[in-house]
């Protein structure tokens, strides 16, 4: 099976939104150094078998975190269990649910069921435990929320 280029191109670009977002976070970095770190990585490295990102979603997704965190994270509280919080996620958890919860609020072009696999996607990437269920979970809470309509509830 092939996989169209401009698809793995925004898989990509989740995949290295999430760890752009957990560099800031972990060293203090500013959006825009953050991404041209990112950039400047990527330049650097052998061309391999994995697509460049989509950089325009990739900047997206990082800014659009950044810009609206404590929004982001009222709306993911509210959807983990109540004996969770988001500071008790581990830092690359919080990373990957928090760009799912942003992509869900402000890409409504992407479909709801396809946002969250391709997020639970990249939680596969770096956790082979119950993590990608994890983020299946409250993705899926958020996007009843956020996409009742689209998910069959509400609207």
């Amino acid at each position: 099976m092939t996989v169209n280029p401009s698809v793995a191109k925004r898989s990509a670009a989740r995949l290295a939104a999430v760890q752009v977002l957990y560099q800031m976070e972990m060293t203090g970095t500013d959006t825009e150094r953050a991404l041209q770190d990112a950039k400047d990585r990527r330049a650097a490295e052998p061309k391999g078998r994995m697509a460049d990102p989509d950089s325009s979603l990739l900047n997206q997704v990082v800014r659009g975190v950044a810009a609206q965190v404590d929004e982001i994270d009222g709306h993911v509280g509210r959807a983990l269990s109540s004996d969770w919080t988001v500071d008790r996620l581990e830092a690359v958890l919080r990373a990957i649910i928090r760009a799912g919860a942003w992509e869900l609020s402000a890409r409504p072009q992407t479909p709801a069921r396809v946002c969250i696999s391709e997020w639970v996607d990249v939680a596969h990437a770096f956790y082979s435990g119950p993590e990608p269920g994890l983020v299946n979970a409250v993705l899926d809470r958020l996007a009843q929320t956020l996409r009742g309509g689209e998910m069959g509830k509400g609207a």
